[in-house]
């Protein structure tokens, strides 16, 4: 073969390659006209329903009825991604998040593939999305860090990863004490030019552009996400907090609920360490005990508004939570 034959099929094998590579890292695009809702149902009492069929269920968009377009059992598997906090507000406790995380894993069914992120000044993928429990606990063991808090860039990229799972069921716990630390940089310029007076209701939490990527793409994929909030970074434990302290730390809070409200998930407050292998426990609990419920839009217009949301039960007795609504992008 003469050397200039051989240069031409080299060049055409690596834009052969280069394509593949290029195929292989394009995001998996979720089909933005299928809402997904994960439902959770409990009685009077607060304890959950786990019998109910498609049949039980009625959903409203701006009130208007919508067909079901599919269901799924609580029983049907999730793909969750567990987000460790590991910057420097946590070296103090690491031992009890350990704990608490392993009790997770336990507490989730063997079907329900697992991924662990951890976030410090960097955000690391310890185990990509699994059933094995003893690569996943491997994976726990590794976690470590210290530095800032980049809480908002770890839920953006455990979305990216959930968006991989395809039409699986899905959810994140994340452990935080929720004060990002870019976004509270932000908040602090912003209160910098403020007088005492206007400071306390200046910050507009929802006011935040990373927060709405986080909430847009978690609507787009239907996640539920867990906030599992530290008692760190609290400003009201020092003797004399500022007032910028306490509204940048309100502000942090307040985002916290949002993305929990917002996807239908919940905010657990951690007012002591001790109590976190609780809520761990009861957060795994409620993931199990969730339905799915899709629909496709009796309106098609992708118009920017908010479309609010809402799940009937036929058993007027019964109570239903899922996320309040989305934005039509």
């Amino acid at each position: 073969m003469s050397s200039r034959k051989a240069v031409f099929l080299l060049s055409i094998i690596s834009l052969a390659v280069a394509a593949a590579v290029a195929q292989d890292d394009d995001p998996i695009r979720v089909d933005s006209s299928i809402v997904r809702l994960n439902v959770g149902v409990v009685d009077q009492r607060g304890r959950p329903i786990t019998n109910l069929t498609r049949a039980d269920f009625t959903v409203y968009e701006d009130g208007v009825k919508q067909e079901i377009a599919s269901f799924e059992p609580s029983t049907a598997p999730f793909s969750v991604v567990m987000i460790l906090d590991m910057s420097g507000s946590t070296l103090g406790f690491r031992q009890v998040i350990m704990l608490s995380a392993f009790r997770f894993i336990d507490a989730l069914l063997p079907e329900d593939r697992v991924a662990v992120v951890e976030f410090y000044d960097k955000v690391n993928l310890l185990n990509d999305f699994t059933t094995n429990r003893r690569s996943i606990g491997n994976s726990l063991n590794l976690a470590n860090g210290r530095g800032k808090t980049q809480l908002f860039k770890a839920l953006d990229f455990s979305l990216d990863k959930l968006s991989k799972e395809k039409s699986r069921r899905k959810a994140i716990i994340v452990l935080t004490d929720g004060v990002d630390t870019a976004v509270r940089d932000k908040d602090r310029q912003f209160l910098e030019r403020l007088s005492d007076t206007q400071i306390s209701t200046a910050i507009k939490p929802e006011a935040s552009d990373i927060l709405s990527r986080v909430l847009d793409r978690s609507d787009a994929q239907g996640v539920t996400i867990y906030p599992l909030a530290l008692p760190t970074g609290d400003p009201g434990k020092l003797a004399e907090p500022t007032l910028r302290q306490v509204a940048m730390y309100q502000a942090a809070r307040s985002r916290l609920k949002i993305v929990a409200d917002r996807t239908g998930g919940s905010l657990n407050a951690i007012k002591n360490l001790e109590d976190m292998v609780k809520l761990y426990s009861t957060v795994a609990a409620e993931i199990r005990t969730l339905y799915t419920v899709e629909y496709s839009p009796a309106n098609t217009k992708r118009d920017g508004k908010w479309r609010t949301v809402r799940i009937d039960v036929t058993n007027p007795a019964l109570i239903s939570r899922t996320r309040q609504g989305y934005f039509a992008k």
